[in-house]
């Protein structure tokens, strides 16, 4: 009879725990002042067995953003996929992302870029593989559906939108004491959707927004 092994499952255990502790502590308070004791503590793990899996914060940093994104990932396909046509579908993603927005520190994203570049390009790179791809998926469909204009260039609107939402998380001239995050993604967002919706696009959108999305103050 074929034994089975329990040790891989607790390294599992450990390490899904560690990872979604990470992820929150660094979306939380930022990438710069969480140590390696605040994340094992968190994770009730001692430092010692914390060390066995990290060698470094930055490995920590590395895998704590791979494993948010592709979660984050993850969430915006059930959404695409539980959708009726590719307005409502951005809409919800629009939902998500704006949630997320509510409890992210602003200065996260920039941290991340400027002490653990490493980890910044693991970010980018998965935005390129995966996001970028999903939303040229959801133009061109939109096209077929008549909801967006015909002429437009997927691919290129798809990494604009892509490249136009980093930048709100770097740029302290956007996200500031008069605009918070929350309220210049939802403005970039919509100017994005309403430069490819055609009119019956735009209709549809008012609908959709009217069921998902409430109103969102500038503070």
């Amino acid at each position: 009879m074929q034994k089975v092994s329990i040790v891989l499952p607790r390294i599992m255990d450990h390490l899904g725990k560690v990872l979604s502790v990470s992820a929150e502590l660094f979306r939380q308070y930022g990438f710069k002042t969480i140590t390696m004791d605040d994340i094992a503590r968190k994770a009730g793990i001692s430092k010692k067995t914390l060390y066995q899996h990290f060698a470094t914060k930055q490995e920590v940093v590395n895998e704590a953003v791979l494993w948010y994104k592709r979660q984050m990932f993850e969430s915006t396909q059930q959404l695409v996929e539980g959708s009726e046509n590719s307005i409502e579908a951005m809409v919800r993603i629009m939902q998500m992302v704006e949630e997320m927005c509510k409890r992210i520190n602003p200065l996260s994203m920039l941290e991340l870029q400027r002490y653990f570049p490493e980890g910044y390009k693991i970010f980018r790179e998965e935005i390129i593989a995966q996001d970028v791809e999903m939303l040229r998926n959801n133009i061109l469909s939109g096209i077929e559906e008549g909801l967006y204009r015909p002429d437009i260039n997927a691919e290129l609107m798809a990494i604009y939108h892509m490249e136009t939402a980093l930048l709100v998380f770097q740029s302290s001239t956007l996200v500031n004491d008069r605009y918070d995050l929350q309220y210049v993604k939802r403005e970039l967002t919509e100017h994005f959707m309403y430069g490819i919706m055609t009119p019956k696009g735009e209709k549809m959108y008012r609908k959709y927004k009217e069921t998902y999305l409430k109103q969102v103050s500038k503070i």
